[in-house]
């Protein structure tokens, strides 16, 4: 029970902080198009001023949730080497830790990204967190 109230917990979570990403990088950004400067950093401000309060948060709940899921699903390593599965669970939790860290050293911390300042990079490593996830329950033999 306890699993299946904290894989709910990761995937509203998740859902949040990806959400985020699919609107900045898909609507908030061609705004600027249809407005004149000043009227888009009106906009956006008023849109992140909210974003602000839930999403940092939302980002640190789905790294800590899947560090937890990952302990329970990981299994042991076998003597043929790592299996399909944790492999890319291993390449999925790589890509949330580093979106993590990012992330709460930016908010929290005020430490700014020396490169890949811009959500593209984080929306690129959710989209690939995504597949990620559909691709890994195949049943591949390595």
């Amino acid at each position: 029970m306890t699993f299946v109230v904290i894989k709910t917990i990761h995937l509203f979570a998740a859902f949040i902080y990806g959400g985020f990403l699919i609107t900045d990088n898909l609507f908030l950004s061609k705004i600027k198009f249809s407005f004149s400067e000043e009227e888009h950093q009106k906009i956006r401000e008023s849109f992140m001023k909210y974003v602000r309060k839930v999403v940092p948060p939302s980002l640190l709940v789905a790294v800590a949730t899947g560090l937890y899921l990952i302990t329970q699903v990981y299994g042991p390593i076998g003597p043929n080497g790592l299996t399909w599965f944790q492999m890319l669970l291993g390449l999925k939790a790589f890509l949330g830790i580093w979106l993590g860290l990012r992330g709460g050293l930016q908010v929290y911390f005020k430490i700014q990204p020396l490169v890949f300042k811009g959500h593209q990079l984080p929306f690129a490593f959710v989209l690939t967190i995504i597949f990620l996830s559909q691709f890994m329950y195949l049943p591949v033999v390595l």
